[in-house]
């Protein structure tokens, strides 16, 4: 099934007119009534009228997270703000959060793309979303929110965290769908393990887990003890939460809604665009927004874009899953390092937990890897010289994706800390 096959299932050249229209008049928007942008395209010498076709757009500047924070909190708006009728904000755990300013309209814009991507997920009038989002400032949980709505399916709005209750509720609503992020969901998997909830006794189907990376081994995990399909949501609070792009059945890459939301990839190191096909950063364009209209944000997030008919049968442009960040990569000895390659090779090794954090330290002037590694109950009681097989076995996989040595640590089942919401993954003690 598809939400709006008009929309999604449109031409090749149906989208680029659309998308010339809608760029034109946001461009002409955000100058008239942004002053942050009126300041840059001035400061180019670029006028509104200077957009003519698809490919002007990399005559205008690029919009980045430390702009947005510089216009705390109501700076980028682009309408009065008796008009905003709802706000949310990023963390803000590097400095001030952004703000992103919601209208009427775009209120329905956030429902119409969540309600395709519910779609996608198969959420239909007769489910039950458990929306384990966390709800309030962050844009997670109102974004599934709108869009269950939308469909006319039943939200439980449990939000985040009680994970108890959590269980407890799925077994007696009936819950056909879990949102949350894929390690809270792994989470609850194993808890409903140690209580012994068999979760193929539950109604559950799909899952709808975003808000962090996850690998395809993370999918596998989910899939297997939820009994369920995982797929992949994306979005930022930055251009309107939860809703950018969804993985289909497919999943084979995320559809972006392209219709609102305009992708280039460029290398972030030049700037300058790169071809469909090649990874690079993702930069964002609303091309619909009311209230905040962006202009070519720098998402910092690394995938590419695919074009072409989807077995699905929609045609908007598909994003690879996110290896990394621009800004969150690490640089170990001098080798990029993305915390997902060294997920995708532990989760290729049975005995061991999807948990684990990565330490990076700089002890003797030389950066050091240490991964920690929860391990079964079972591998934990076994004798030394199997532990050793399984870490060198380990050590190997991380190198040979790499191409780094690490020193491996086996923990004890459930030492290290869980996350209700986004997981902490990566803790850099180097005093970089």
């Amino acid at each position: 099934m598809i939400w709006n096959k008009e929309a999604e299932c449109m031409s090749a050249d149906e989208t680029e007119e659309l998308q010339l229209q809608r760029l034109q008049a946001v461009i002409k928007r955000a100058y008239e009534n942004v002053p942050y942008y009126n300041k840059r395209f001035n400061d180019l010498k670029i006028e509104p009228e200077d957009i003519e076709t698809l490919a002007d757009i990399e005559k205008l500047p690029f919009t980045s997270k430390t702009d947005l924070r510089d216009a705390y909190p109501f700076g980028m708006f682009a309408v009065p703000t008796d008009e905003i009728i709802e706000v949310h904000t990023t963390s803000g755990t590097t400095g001030k959060p952004t703000v992103s300013g919601y209208t009427e309209f775009d209120i329905d814009l956030w429902g119409e793309v969540m309600a395709r991507a519910l779609t996608m997920t198969g959420v239909r009038k007769n489910d039950r979303i458990q929306n384990s989002y966390g709800y309030g400032l962050f844009t997670g949980g109102m974004g599934v929110h709108y869009g269950g709505h939308k469909i006319g399916a039943t939200v439980i709005p449990i939000s985040a965290g009680n994970t108890m209750r959590q269980l407890e509720i799925m077994q007696d609503f009936d819950t056909t769908v879990l949102t949350c992020t894929p390690s809270y969901g792994l989470y609850l998997a194993e808890v409903a393990e140690n209580e012994g909830i068999d979760t193929k006794k539950l109604k559950l189907k799909a899952g709808c887990f975003g808000a962090e990376m996850w690998t395809e081994e993370m999918r596998e995990k989910l899939e297997k003890r939820l009994n369920i399909s995982a797929q992949n949501i994306y979005g930022l609070t930055e251009i309107i939460g939860p809703g950018v792009a969804m993985e289909c059945p497919v999943k084979t890459g995320l559809h972006i809604f392209e219709d609102h939301f305009y992708p280039e990839i460029i290398d972030p190191q030049t700037m300058k665009q790169l071809p469909t096909g090649e990874t690079g950063e993702l930069v964002l364009t609303t091309l619909t927004r009311e209230g905040m209209p962006v202009i070519r944000f720098r998402t910092r997030d690394i995938t590419a874009l695919n074009k072409g008919i989807c077995e699905c049968g929609r045609t908007q442009v598909k994003m690879d899953r996110i290896t990394g960040r621009s800004d969150d990569m690490l640089k170990i000895r001098g080798v990029i390092v993305f915390p997902s390659q060294i997920e995708k090779a532990l989760l290729k090794i049975e005995g061991l937990e999807p948990q684990y954090q990565i330490i990076v330290t700089r002890p003797h002037h030389l950066d050091e890897i240490e991964v920690q590694v929860e391990t079964s109950p079972a591998l934990f009681s076994d004798e030394v010289k199997h532990v050793e097989e399984i870490k060198k076995n380990i050590e190997t996989k991380i190198h040979n994706e790499i191409g780094l040595r690490v020193n491996i640590s086996l923990v004890e089942p459930k030492s290290l800390p869980r996350s209700e919401g986004k997981a902490v993954r990566v803790i850099d003690k180097r005093n970089l």
